[in-house]
């Protein structure tokens, strides 16, 4: 009874489309809570990645265009769902078949033997007739899981910009902060010297000497970690661009002279359409959508016309004496089907894809929502990281003075050398420090292109 009802619900309504589930109300908010930082100018282009002014990461992104194997796979994903959009087109279009064969008889009674031969030749075409709309709902679908898979591939090839991108700063910042180690070896070694020679004169204990030499090795064995590191970033970086790691090499040595950009954010309700995750999650919910009509449709007759033509021998076959010759043989047909019972399956599957309809429904917030979160926190980042950089370059400035300071008067007589040991670990520190912020403020802007969707355009469905 309550197939019948849905049938003649159809019938009655026809088969008009209805939109997908739309984003409630509510969803999108007007402006973004985290203001734009000073100097943010446009928003994010195709090739944002040239908006940090470096000619090395530039030619790295291009060799990652061609080279990447997580774009090269996606690609690939994208060319089977473009084949089997096709397909699920091609059953709106009538299918024509060539049909030949060939038929021996042969038989022996009481001394006689006789034999035959039978052929035919022709085409036959058939088509089924979609009156309910269910294989066009099911082009929609495929269609739709085409362009989500075509955002998808846009999505992997913003993800492996960032990568290189990050890793490629992680590489200049180890370095940076190699150099730096290795200068405060050598800040040390000349520390060193003076203590020994203040002991040597007796103007010192020799728990200074110990002290020093301790923080000497203390330093000598930060370098190796951060070697070690520098290894495994510049050999990350020769698989993203899709090659292997032996005879990669990077010229770049420290962070001095990338800038640190910050696109303006737009408006919220821009984002929807810049970011390819978000349009893969609006095309599954539109295929979903487009399936929960084929599965309503399924439920209603199917109504196929069949039609063939061609050459048979005998020209009619008859019930005792073929009627021999060759001749013209034409067929054409109608069929129509009406599942009368079969234990709900039909029902059910309704059901499920509706079910279905509604969980990605529920992505497809869930990934707005992650969207919007991901603009906030980078903003934010970038504004406190740029106020803690400026903080840190001027603890590094006031503690060289301390330093410089701490070692006169130790030199003089005037200073324990205690002191000088607060004075080194403090600088040493704080220039560390300071090398890494720099490094996360160039994150934080590769973030914000990322979150802005990278200058990605999405096509209308």
């Amino acid at each position: 009874m309550r197939r019948a009802g849905l049938i003649l619900a159809f019938l009655l309504c026809g088969c008009a489309e209805t939109p997908p589930p739309a984003l409630p109300q509510g969803d999108v908010p007007a402006a973004f809570d985290q203001s734009a930082p000073s100097g943010a100018t446009g928003g994010a282009t195709a090739d944002w990645w040239k908006s940090f002014g470096n000619a090395e990461l530039t030619s790295l992104m291009g060799k990652a265009q061609s080279g990447n194997l997580d774009i090269a796979q996606a690609e690939a994903r994208l060319m089977q769902a473009d084949a089997r959009a096709r397909q699920a087109g091609a059953a709106l279009m009538p299918s024509v078949a060539l049909n030949g064969n060939v038929n021996s008889f042969y038989g022996r009674n009481g001394g006689t033997s006789s034999s035959e031969t039978d052929f035919g030749l022709g085409l036959g075409a058939s088509y089924e007739v979609d009156f309910w709309g269910k294989n066009r709902a099911a082009a929609r679908s495929a269609d739709a899981l085409r362009q989500a898979s075509q955002a998808d591939r846009a999505t992997v090839a913003l993800t492996a910009g960032a990568a290189i991108a990050n890793t490629y700063f992680q590489l200049l910042s180890l370095r940076e902060r190699l150099s730096v180690a290795r200068a405060n070896l050598q800040s040390s070694q000349a520390i060193l010297g003076v203590v020994q020679r203040r002991v040597d004169a007796g103007y010192s204990p020799s728990s200074d000497l110990t002290q020093e030499r301790a923080n000497l090795a203390a330093e000598q064995a930060a370098i190796a970690p951060l070697e070690q590191q520098e290894l495994e970033a510049k050999n990350a970086l020769a698989i993203l661009t899709g090659r292997a790691p032996e005879g990669f090499a990077v010229q770049g040595e420290n962070l001095d002279g990338i800038a640190a950009p910050a696109p303006a954010p737009g408006l919220p309700s821009t984002l929807l359409t810049r970011r390819p995750d978000l349009a893969t999650a609006e095309s599954n919910l539109a295929a979903a959508h487009a399936d929960v009509a084929a599965a309503r449709a399924a439920m209603l007759p199917d109504i196929t016309l069949t039609a063939a033509g061609g050459l048979q021998n005998p020209f009619i076959n008859a019930a005792v004496n073929a009627i021999p010759g060759t001749g013209l043989a034409l067929s054409a047909g109608a069929g129509l089907v009406q599942n009368v019972f079969d234990g709900g399956k039909l029902q059910a599957k309704t059901d499920e894809t509706l079910a279905r309809e509604q969980e990605l429904l529920a992505a497809y917030r869930a990934a707005v929502f992650n969207a919007f979160g991901d603009v906030e926190n980078a903003l934010g980042s970038l504004g406190h990281l740029r106020a803690q950089e400026a903080a840190l370059a001027d603890q590094v400035t006031q503690q060289e003075g301390v330093l410089r300071a701490a070692q006169r008067k130790y030199t003089a007589g005037a200073a324990d050398f205690l002191v000088v040991t607060d004075a080194e670990r403090s600088l040493y520190a704080a220039r560390d420090q300071l090398s890494d912020i720099r490094r996360a403020r160039l994150t934080a802007s590769v973030a914000l292109y990322r979150a802005l969707g990278g200058g990605w355009n999405n096509p209308p469905l």
